[in-house]
């Protein structure tokens, strides 16, 4: 594995972790939308591009979308979330 390479915490491991993903407007470009990823002591721990994501769930009604938007995010937690 190459430095740049980034390491996903389990499913298991961010479903412990992760207690709200949250849809904010993104402070540098105020045309983008982020999904912002906060730990139980409501500790911001990382963030996810909303087209990106979007794009990579494809589509589906909202209730489907929502629950692939949370399988996608816990499944790409980064490691270094533990080092916060």
């Amino acid at each position: 594995m190459t430095e740049n390479e980034v390491k996903f915490l389990s499913f298991q491991e961010a479903a412990k972790i992760v207690a709200a993903i949250q849809e904010e407007e993104n402070v540098r470009d105020q045309d983008r939308r982020i999904l912002t990823v906060y730990n139980h002591d409501e500790r911001e721990l990382c963030w996810f591009d909303f087209e990106e994501v979007m794009q990579a769930i494809g589509p589906g009604d909202k209730d489907q979308q929502k629950e692939a938007v949370q399988n996608y995010v816990l499944h790409h937690i980064p490691d270094w979330v533990l080092d916060l």
